[in-house]
């Protein structure tokens, strides 16, 4: 199907579709136009495999306007399970769950009714989105079972690994009360916001299993639906609502925002809900009919038809406004047309409080694509909202070396002559010819996410076939504070995966969507081995946060940087505070990767120094004021504020 023919079919204008209860009757209605007939199938629970498995009874529903089926049933079906039977032309029949169902019983194979009032937690309509200020901003990225499974969180058993495992906001470290873990190290390290790898339904974890596998998650089959793996109990579909609720709650009481890692790009299957429902409307396919694989994953949603971009923007708001989120990540964003992406940040910036709601996507692919409209991507950032950002592979290769290969190394680790990217990645690319013209606000900065080599184990593979991933070697560690001191003073969003601050290592596996929980997991322990590390992250963050302007969000603010006159490779730059109110009148930042120390003239002035390259917290005390002169240590980025 082609544009023009998506375009033909008939648009649905009305804010209903999926199954609303309320005391009356509950009304199910699905877009699904060139079906002939369409039935909705209720049953008492939501696998047959339940105590009390039942059909409840089959209800012819009627064509409206739109191409919509529709039917009300008397009462308040709340905790009632069903799927669509829908009737094709051609004699073919699909079993389907709904698209908007907004739970699910175990492994998402049954839609669940669902009132949300009864799914929520105590206190849930006190629950506000933190105040947290553009230039507090720095992103945390987790997986929800990598978060609290380790037996030594200080979680209890039954809540590992789960929603409820960011809850307990006193866990330690064995219970030792000295090394806070979980939510509890959250509030102590001082990122504003946690992003959470996908948390809708996902494909291949069995939920009816505890040992049902593991999986990042990045397989949708219910887009609107938590993930039944991570409640306490997958089978009634309103426990994984408010438990996913709680966890959220969780985090705001502690003053942490919650990202949201969204996958509309692909389905895990051909076979899936929405082809079930309008064959041939939802994907993109190639000439000869067969699948385009954008996403390399088998198909791609096709984003710029009406309905399949009316059905992305009504998920995102539905989690944005239920669930209180606070930003979306999108999944392979070049996938995705820029005037649907446009459309949902002004969708987003209707709501209460929605402008503070961060936006951003990877602005790549996964594999060759036929959208003929501007794709997401970097080539089009002067095209898209200046609120929507994209991640900046360009400052994660300079600094620590490309990503898919292991042994090539960045300024931070043998390749020194990168300077030039490293300055350009200071202002956010934003005097850069590399990118288009664009905000700094656009830019999330970064060296590590879930995909590809841990930072600790980038860094240990670029310097020998053989690493001891838990030996701490000082000059790697070097190296890490150099990386962590370069991009958490870049402009822009800066952010990190989960345990980079205290060297977390995968063993050299580069691609863990896959592997065991017992290798994905968070290894709590290494907080502990990694104080020092984990104290540097802490320090450079709450540096950052004292001089707003270097997440300013306005295009004219990178032209304030002063590079300043050293000797390659070292780079030096001063910015003058801006009108906001910061705790020192300029920042001086020097890089220096060499082995060897280096010299280097300050700018005029009385300038304390707020951090060493080794400890990034002197800015918080009484601390040596230089002038003249100053010997950078070797492998460090060192950083002054002016008195």
């Amino acid at each position: 199907m082609n544009w023009h023919q998506a375009c033909e079919l008939p648009y649905y204008h009305g804010s209903d579709l999926g199954a609303n209860p309320t005391v009356e009757g509950t009304t199910f209605k699905l877009w699904a136009p060139t079906a002939c007939g369409v039935v909705v199938c209720l049953y008492a629970t939501g696998t047959d495999a339940e105590p009390g498995a039942k059909e409840l009874g089959v209800h012819e529903m009627r064509r409206g306007d739109g191409g919509v089926w529709a039917i009300v049933l008397p009462g308040n079906l709340h905790g009632t399970y069903y799927i669509y039977r829908i009737y094709f032309p051609d004699g073919r029949v699909h079993e389907v769950v709904d698209p908007y169902a907004r739970s699910a019983g175990a492994n998402g194979t049954r839609g669940m009714v669902v009132d949300l009032t009864q799914a929520a937690p105590d206190g849930w309509e006190q629950d506000r989105r933190p105040d947290i200020p553009a230039h507090a901003r720095s992103v945390w990225e987790v997986h929800v079972a990598d978060f609290s499974a380790d037996g030594h969180s200080g979680v209890k058993p039954e809540w590992r690994g789960k929603f409820m495992g960011f809850t307990p906001d006193d866990t330690t470290l064995d219970n030792d009360g000295e090394h806070p873990t979980c939510l509890n190290y959250l509030k102590n390290l001082g990122i504003s916001h946690v992003q959470l790898q996908p948390i809708y339904d996902y494909a291949t974890v069995d939920e009816s299993r505890p040992d049902g596998g593991y999986n990042w998650g990045y397989d949708p089959i219910n887009f609107n639906v938590p993930e039944g793996s991570y409640s306490t109990d997958p089978y009634h579909g309103e426990v994984r609502i408010r438990e996913c609720r709680t966890m959220i709650q969780a985090l705001h009481k502690a003053g942490i925002g919650v990202i949201m890692d969204v996958v509309y790009n692909h389905t895990y299957r051909h076979e899936n809900v929405l082809n079930h429902v309008m064959p041939g409307y939802f994907f993109r396919e190639n000439e000869d009919g067969s699948y385009s694989d954008g996403s390399g994953c088998s198909n791609e949603f096709a984003s710029e038809r009406p309905m399949a971009r009316r059905y992305l923007i009504d998920s995102v708001l539905y989690w944005a406004k239920e669930y209180h989120l606070d930003g979306f990540r999108f999944d392979l964003m070049e996938i995705y047309d820029v005037e649907t992406m446009n459309l949902l940040r002004a969708a987003l910036d209707e709501l209460p409080g929605g402008e503070s709601i961060l936006m951003y996507g990877e602005p790549w692919k996964g594999g060759p694509s036929v959208l003929q409209q501007p794709a997401a991507n970097k080539d089009a950032l002067s095209l898209l909202d200046d609120r929507i950002g994209v991640f900046c592979d360009n400052t994660r290769d300079a600094i620590k070396g490309h990503c898919f290969y292991a042994r090539e190394a960045g300024y931070v680790n043998g390749r020194p002559d990168m300077f030039p990217e490293i300055r350009a990645a200071v202002t956010a690319w934003c005097c850069s010819d590399a990118l288009p013209e664009h905000a700094p606000g656009q830019i999330v900065s970064y060296v590590s996410a879930h995909d590809n080599y841990t930072l600790w184990d980038k860094l240990l593979l670029v310097r020998t076939d053989h690493p001891d991933y838990n030996v701490f070697d000082p000059a790697v560690l070097a190296e890490n504070r150099l990386a962590a001191g370069i991009y958490l003073t870049c402009m822009g969003i800066p952010f990190l995966q989960a345990g980079e601050e205290f060297a977390r290592t995968k063993k050299g596996e580069d691609n863990s969507y896959a592997s065991s929980a017992l290798l994905n997991q968070l290894d709590w322990k290494r907080t502990a081995a990694c104080q020092g590390l984990v104290e540097y992250y802490r320090g450079l963050i709450g540096l950052r946060n004292a001089f707003p302007r270097l997440s300013a969000p306005d295009p004219d603010t990178p032209r304030a940087v002063r590079f300043l006159p050293v000797e390659a490779p070292l780079v030096g730059w001063v910015l003058p505070a801006g009108p906001e109110r910061a705790a020192w009148k300029a920042l001086c930042v020097f890089y220096n990767p060499l082995a060897e120390t280096r010299v280097v003239s300050l700018p005029e002035g009385r300038w304390k120094l707020l951090s060493d390259g080794t400890t990034s917290a002197l800015w918080q005390g009484e601390s040596t004021v230089c002038t003249g002169e100053f010997s950078l240590p070797s492998c460090s980025a060192v950083i002054f504020g002016l008195l």
